[in-house]
């Protein structure tokens, strides 16, 4: 669908042509139509002296080959194309009421469009806002998993050690143990033996 400036510049050019045209008809019409209104003011000795009535004036402008038109066809000429830019004005002034009420709803859509654009803007500030704290929050998390992570490693590393060093020492008491009960054994016996030869 063509602007509404193209189809508006089309039609006034369209109007200038058509004027253009019938602008020897308009030149005729105003030639004729100060001749005629001339003709009834004359004096009668003006007449008389310049030998011919007024309307040889208009004759002498027009081509003696062709009669001009006459002022009716000049009229009805007239009236068509009065009717014509008429119907041309008319035409266009549908176009610019249409286009004014196109141009409103436009308006009245950018606005409801502009109030929902800020009221998303504010969500989306809102929302940006949420994600930056739990991103925040997020973040403290995983530190805390990390360090716990971290201190969970570094006790069972000590359980670990503990436990292999609670392994030592069990085997080292039991060691002891069995020394000893062997050296008590040793001297039950030596006692045992003197008592025999007593």
């Amino acid at each position: 669908m063509p602007h509404w400036r193209e189809e508006y510049l089309a039609a006034l050019a369209v109007r200038d042509q058509r004027e253009k045209a019938n602008v020897a008809l308009y030149d005729a019409y105003s030639d004729a139509s100060p001749a005629a209104g001339r003709r009834s003011s004359v004096a009668p000795n003006e007449s008389q002296r310049s030998g011919s009535p007024a309307s040889g004036t208009v004759r002498k402008r027009q081509p003696s080959s062709e009669p001009g038109p006459s002022l009716t066809d000049l009229l009805k000429t007239t009236r068509a194309d009065l009717s014509e830019a008429q119907r041309s004005r008319t035409d266009l002034q549908d176009q610019l009421n249409r286009l004014n009420i196109e141009a409103e709803k436009l308006r009245k859509k950018s606005n409801r469009d502009g109030r929902r654009l800020d009221t998303l803007e504010s969500e989306k500030a809102i929302l940006g806002k949420r994600l930056k704290d739990r991103d925040e929050e997020l973040r403290e998390k995983t530190k805390l998993l990390e360090d716990f992570q971290a201190e969970l490693a570094s006790l069972n590393l000590e359980f670990n050690m503990a436990e292999k060093k609670s392994k030592e020492l069990q085997r080292e008491n039991k060691e002891l143990v069995d020394r000893w009960m062997a050296r008590m054994g040793k001297e039950a016996d030596a006692m045992n033996d003197a008592f025999k030869f007593s």
